[in-house]
C-alpha cells in the first residue's frame, strides 16, 4: 500500500476509518518499523505546539485573535478530534495573518534534539524479542551497512561494530523529516536492546553528553559532519565507555 498520511494515520488512531483500511494499516505497521514510529508518536500527541504557540503569540495580533478563539468551539468539548483541534487551531492563528505552519516548522527545525527524541520513542518500543530472531551472519551485515554507508557517507565494518557482551542484531536506515538516520542495533546480554544511530549533520564537532530519554540513557556527541547518540538501558557510565570506544574506532 501507498505510505499513509499523517491525516489518514490520526484518523485510524481515531477509529474513524472502516474496518477494511484498519486491517490494511494494522499489516503495513505491524511489518514497517518507520511507519509503527509515526502512529506511536502521532499517538503520544507530544508534538511541542505550546512552545511554539507561545512564540506565534508574541507575534500576533492578541486581541482580535483572542476574540476570534473566545468565539470558536472548545476543543475540550466532546467529540471533537484531534484532527479538528489541530486544524481549526491552524486555521484560527491563520486569521492573525501569521503562517503559522512556516513558523512551527522553523521553531522545531531549531531543536537540535528532535531527532534523538524520534529515536528515543522508537527505541521505547524495543524489547529483546524484538532483535533475538534476526539473523547475525556476517554476509547479511555488511550487505546491510552497505546501505547505510551509501545514504550517510560512513565507511563501517563489522569489525568496528563488535562489542564485549552484546550482539549486532541489524543495521538499518530510517527517515525522519526527509532525513536519513543509521540505526545499529545490538542486543546487550545483561541491558537488551543498545542502538548507536548517525546522521548528517553540520554544526562541528561537540563532545560527549549525557541525556535520559524514556528509562534509556543517552550518550550523544558531532563530529565533523555526523552527528552520534548510543542509547540503551546500559548505566551512563558504561554507555560513555562504549561511546569513546567508538569514537575511537570509527573516527567519530
Amino acid at each position: 500500500m501507498n505510505t499513509p498520511s499523517d491525516e489518514r494515520l490520526v484518523a485510524y488512531l481515531d477509529d474513524e476509518i472502516d474496518r477494511e483500511q484498519r486491517d490494511l494499516l494494522d499489516t503495513a505497521i505491524t511489518d514497517d518499523p518507520l511507519l509503527s514510529l509515526r502512529v506511536q508518536w502521532l499517538a503520544r500527541s507530544n508534538l511541542p505546539f505550546r512552545d511554539a504557540y507561545d512564540e506565534l503569540a508574541r507575534q500576533a495580533p492578541l486581541e482580535r485573535l483572542q476574540a476570534r478563539l473566545d468565539a470558536a468551539p472548545s476543543p475540550a468539548r466532546p467529540g471533537i478530534s484531534r484532527r479538528w483541534f489541530i486544524g481549526a487551531a491552524a486555521a484560527a492563528l491563520a486569521l492573525g495573518g501569521v503562517a503559522a505552519d512556516r513558523l512551527f516548522l522553523g521553531w522545531q527545525a531549531r531543536q537540535p534534539h528532535n531527532w534523538r527524541a524520534m529515536v528515543g520513542d522508537y527505541m521505547a518500543l524495543y524489547v529483546p524479542q524484538t532483535l533475538e530472531h534476526l539473523p547475525t551472519d556476517e554476509a547479511s551485515q555488511r550487505a546491510q551497512l552497505r546501505t547505510v554507508d551509501a545514504r550517510l557517507g560512513l565507511n563501517l565494518t563489522v569489525a568496528q561494530l563488535k562489542l564485549p557482551g552484546a550482539e549486532l542484531k541489524r543495521a538499518q536506515l530510517l527517515e525522519y523529516d526527509g532525513m536519513p538516520i543509521a540505526q545499529l542495533t545490538w542486543l546487550d546480554a545483561a541491558h537488551g536492546p543498545l542502538a548507536l544511530c548517525v546522521i548528517r549533520a553540520n554544526s562541528g564537532s561537540r563532545p560527549l553528553a549525557h541525556e535520559r530519554r524514556h528509562t534509556m540513557n543517552v550518550v550523544y556527541w558531532t563530529e565533523r559532519e555526523h552527528a552520534w547518540m548510543l542509547i540503551g538501558h546500559n548505566p551512563p557510565a558504561d554507555l560513555e565507555a562504549l561511546a569513546k570506544m567508538f569514537k575511537e574506532r570509527l573516527g567519530a
